[in-house]
């Protein structure tokens, strides 16, 4: 029998800053992907650090639920029908109610307003698509609201699912110290494919410590794909936005400048796109990576909307999208990827996850693309991060290097802007002259 996990999960100890900071003058809300864990950790969190709560799940709620939101005049009636129909106790200044799935149910949003004006609960709020607009255009959006994010697990919390609570303290040592892993590399960028493979979604991560079978880990993946596909089509019944999504592995092992939307929808279909772009960045499911036009510290101020490239907001979600061809990825191609075997070029694969890290750790997504002075191809810096006053450019690579050509000449145009210089790839942690070439799993601490 399957076993449900509750994994530990880093949002916990932001959950409780905003407990102990705010006091009840905000409620919080966590907005990510569906699937990702929201309802999850916020029950526990209700569990763990209060008397008693009421979870309103807005997505298989009663009609006599809804309806109470409609009007506000009444909070003691209100509280007193969600503690008779919930059958809980609630306890003035102990108690939290939760709002699951929030979106649905835009009246409830608004109420927070006053809700939180009351001050007698604490009150957390769960959604993906929240600020679509048929989610929030006939209500006023309440400012008492704390936001957080919530992504897919990121590496460290997989290490944890998996029992392991050294390797990233240790990874942490070498990269504080400068020093190669040595030995130890070896199984750690293997560990690492595993997460690459298996992804970030507690529920992928659950199926593989039950059953540790990587189809029907692959299985679970492949139905959050196809609710994702589902929410697209809720959003844009066109069916672009499926599309969309469903090209971003080919799109980016082409190796191109751009996501070519071109290349996936034709002319008539391109027509008012903005706001199924819009959408899907809203959904959390897909990482945007915008272009860069003039690399400098304000990397938003010159960053280009309609340059971009697209990444899944899971690397194992993303793997299984990329053999979306065949019934079930089938084990062998787990196998081989797990080994470093599969012939096909997978720097693709690596960017992903790259892009998923830097997104977790905080990181807005920006690239840099420009012609070589020749003119015969062009050099790309895969993301640039903005630290101080400064830039980092990255450029990833999914085996060993020989040079580093865009990188090198990126920081020969940009000179005076630029303070650390890395490569992140699959071999050992070393220095190549003002280069740091930084094994993959080391991402997180830049």
């Amino acid at each position: 029998m399957a076993t449900t996990r509750v994994f530990k999960r880093k949002i916990y100890d932001r959950m409780l800053k905003w407990k102990q900071e705010r006091d009840g003058k905000t409620a919080l809300l966590i907005k990510g992907a569906r699937r990702v864990g929201k309802s999850t950790i916020v029950e526990e969190f209700a569990k763990n650090e209060y008397e008693s709560y009421i979870l309103i799940d807005f997505s298989s709620v009663s009609d006599e639920v809804i309806s109470l939101f409609n009007d506000l005049m009444n909070l003691d009636y209100i509280f007193l029908r969600l503690q008779a129909i919930y059958n809980v106790v609630l306890i003035e200044r102990r108690s939290i109610i939760v709002f699951d799935e929030v979106q649905k149910c835009p009246m409830a949003r608004q109420a927070i307003k006053h809700l939180v004006k009351d001050h007698r609960y604490d009150y957390i709020e769960t959604g993906s698509l929240i600020s679509i607009r048929k989610n929030t255009e006939n209500i006023i959006i309440p400012s008492e609201e704390t936001r957080i994010e919530m992504y897919p697990m990121d590496y460290e919390e997989f290490r944890w699912a998996t029992g392991d609570t050294a390797t990233i303290p240790l990874l942490r040592q070498f990269f504080d110290k400068q020093m190669p892993l040595g030995q130890a590399l070896r199984k750690c960028m293997r560990d690492f494919r595993l997460y690459m493979l298996i992804g970030g979604m507690p529920q992928a991560v659950n199926e593989y410590l039950d059953t540790n079978n990587l189809s029907k880990v692959d299985m679970v993946k492949r139905e959050i794909i196809e609710l994702y596909f589902d929410d697209f089509l809720k959003i844009d019944p066109s069916g672009r936005a499926s599309q969309l999504f469903r090209a971003i592995p080919s799109e980016l092992s082409k190796n191109a400048s751009r996501y070519q939307v071109g290349s996936v929808l034709s002319d008539s279909e391109r027509k008012n796109i903005l706001e199924v772009l819009r959408a899907m960045k809203d959904s959390m499911v897909v990482n945007f990576s915008y272009h860069a036009n003039d690399p400098n510290v304000g990397l938003s101020l010159n960053s280009d909307e309609d340059r971009y490239k697209m990444f899944v907001c899971d690397t194992g979600l993303f793997i299984t999208l990329a053999f979306w061809d065949k019934d079930i990825t089938e084990n062998i191609i787990y196998q081989k990827l797990l080994s470093d075997k599969l012939s096909a070029n997978l720097g693709y694969v690596y960017e992903n996850a790259v892009a998923q890290i830097l997104v977790s750790t905080g990181n807005r997504l920006f690239y840099h693309v420009w012609p070589a002075e020749n003119g015969n191809h062009n050099y790309e810096v895969d993301f640039l991060l903005s630290r101080g006053s400064k830039l980092w450019p990255i450029e990833v690579k999914s085996s060993g290097y020989n040079t580093h050509a865009s990188i090198d000449n990126f920081c020969k145009k940009f000179s005076s802007r630029i303070s650390n210089r890395y490569l992140i790839y699959t071999k050992d942690f070393k220095k190549d002259g003002a280069t740091t070439l930084l094994p993959i799993p080391m991402t997180m601490f830049l």
